[in-house]
């Protein structure tokens, strides 16, 4: 089991940007409860079962190691008129961080996010040239929201610049 606090910021991604990614792990997800947020996912051969505070840029997290057939029992109980999210991690590292890209599939096909998780809420990453928009505050692109909807989001209005 691992408790934390998690602080992350998350990104929309330019995919014609993005260099050759290193091979990726393939996730399942689904959604058991919203509050809090109970996810239940599949990475690769593995179960893990997440419970998640309240919040966007820091928030406590539980993670829990479940046999990946409890997952996939899991998945088939998610909450009524949820959908699966199915996609591909890829784990790239820039500038002292690794940060996660997420390739989604069907029926989010087009979506590539990029998160990174920071060791302090203040920390500011270097951030790649082929991320884009910063999504982190933005509720409608977490995975939870996404599930909920079944469809990619339009993108945030840009930031006024100063």
């Amino acid at each position: 089991m691992k408790i934390q606090w998690e602080y992350e910021r998350k990104f929309l991604v330019n995919p014609a940007a993005l260099p050759a990614l290193p091979r990726g792990v393939r996730i399942e997800q689904a959604y058991l409860g919203f509050e809090p947020v109970v996810r239940v996912r599949l990475e690769g051969d593995r179960g893990v079962l997440t419970v998640k505070g309240p919040g966007l840029r820091a928030r406590r997290e539980v993670n829990l190691s479940i046999p990946a057939e409890a997952a996939r029992a899991l998945i088939e109980l998610r909450v009524e008129g949820t959908t699966v999210i199915r996609k591909t991690r890829h784990l790239v590292l820039h500038g002292g961080h690794v940060w996660e890209v997420d390739v989604f599939a069907e029926p989010f096909r087009g979506l590539v996010t990029a998160e990174v998780e920071l060791r302090t809420p203040d920390e500011v990453p270097e951030l790649p040239p082929w991320v884009g928009q910063e999504v982190t505050d933005h509720p409608r692109f977490q995975n939870a929201a996404l599930a909920r909807t079944g469809r990619i989001p339009p993108p945030p209005p840009p930031e006024p610049k100063e």
